[in-house]
């Protein structure tokens, strides 16, 4: 029935009602109608209302869900930062990417902001850019990576191995070194050195000490920090653990490799009247005091390179076109170089099961076995199969099987 019927039909009902006395009004039907139509409007305006709250509410709830930087905890600060910036987690998180060809090596590999994993896994680092070096954190928890230096600085990045999200741990430092297990990093800030532990992605325990211009850190020798003065010539040792300030330099050494398990230090020393470079085992407890050298083989200036697990090989730029091969269970004064394939353009990393991996100049992976070296082995270098056009790998140090330190 229509509402023109339904009007009709109480009119006629109203009008036939002439039994009743008194007064009536001249038109109750009206009446009923005009209550009707109130009581509908009401119930009208009613629904809009509920329905804008249920609106308001599940948008809420959508931006709440939608907000990926709110999880409850407190954000990541960046100690250091001269600036006062300060990082949180990238907005788009590491994913596994499936797509073909992946690199396949015996560590794990950056490409761009792809990280190809030696168990042949790939993800996609959306946010990193320029990385220069990359380490395996200890116990698989992780990765850290540190960009090349930029005129605003250095940035390190660390990822989670089960989140994946990049996240900025330090932005705009002046130099960044980290620790052969992932577990410390240290880095220049303004007029200060500054080294702290690392642990889920929060730097933890920081210690500060002022150090004169130019002072940078390079690396660790169990948990001192190994300090580089370009400017003056010479390295020291901050044993920033007993709150002291960095050790006396000693002008004669260049560079550092790295630590073997004995905990002597690997390095470039110059010796003798001509500052003939020589390759030295420092000792850090008397600040970097040789305590063999080995003047065989001419190593090139630039500091390229690596120490073994084992502490039996290091894999070094010769002064020539192409890298080196020295052992340091030689005899003292008995230091042979055996050519090794092309020079390292980048950092080098040794696998636990004792091979050297490095990238040269044009981008080509280059395996070093030293076995093979011994025999006559000339390394060449291998194209990687899903590398751009212009980038080149890094290769992520894996972590020694016993942390630094422990």
């Amino acid at each position: 029935m229509g509402e023109d019927e339904l009007e009709r039909a109480l009119r006629e009902t109203f009008s036939r009602q002439v039994d009743r006395p008194g007064p009536r009004r001249a038109d109750p039907a009206g009446d009923v109608l005009r209550r009707a139509r109130r009581v509908g409007r009401r119930r009208a305006l009613t629904g809009l209302a509920l329905a804008a709250v249920a609106t308001v509410l599940v948008t809420t709830g959508m931006a709440q869900l939608g907000e990926p930087g709110r999880r409850g905890g407190t954000p990541t600060v960046v100690l250091g930062d001269p600036h006062g910036l300060s990082s949180s987690p990238l907005p788009t998180a590491s994913t596994p990417v499936s797509r073909p060809g992946p690199v396949r090596a015996e560590l794990d590999l950056l490409v761009g902001d792809v990280l190809d994993t030696s168990g042949g896994e790939r993800r996609e680092l959306t946010g990193l850019g320029g990385v220069e070096r990359a380490q395996r954190i200890h116990d698989r928890a992780g990765w850290l990576f540190t960009s090349a230096v930029t005129a605003a600085g250095r940035t390190l990045w660390w990822v989670s191995a089960t989140d994946g999200t990049p996240q900025v741990m330090l932005a705009a430092a002046d130099a960044v070194a980290v620790s052969a297990d992932g577990r410390q990093v240290a880095w220049r800030d303004g007029p200060d050195l500054v080294a702290a532990g690392v642990v889920a992605g929060q730097l933890i325990a920081p210690s500060r000490v002022t150090a004169p211009a130019g002072v940078v850190p390079v690396g660790f020798t169990g948990d001192d920090v190994l300090v580089s003065q370009p400017d003056r010539g010479g390295m020291s040792v901050w044993r920033r653990a007993l709150g002291e300030l960095p050790g006396p330099a000693n002008p004669a050494v260049r560079a550092v490799y790295g630590t073997r398990p004995d905990g002597l230090v690997v390095g470039l020393v110059a010796t003798g009247p001509a500052r003939q470079p020589c390759l030295a085992l420092l000792d850090p407890a008397r600040d970097l005091t040789p305590t063999r050298t080995g003047c065989g083989p001419e190593l090139a200036a630039d500091g390229l390179g690596a120490v073994s697990p084992d502490g039996r090989w290091l894999l070094a730029n010769g002064a020539g076109r192409t890298a080196v091969l020295i052992s340091l269970a030689a005899p003292a004064g008995t230091t042979t170089a055996h050519p090794a394939g092309p020079p390292l353009a980048g950092p080098a990393a040794w696998t636990r099961a004792g091979a050297a991996l490095h990238v040269d100049a044009a981008g080509g992976l280059v395996r070093v076995k030293p076995d093979r070296v011994l025999a006559g082995e000339r390394p060449t270098a291998s194209r990687l199969d899903g590398v751009p056009p212009g980038q080149r790998p890094v290769v992520v140090a894996d972590t020694p099987a016993v942390p630094d330190g422990a």
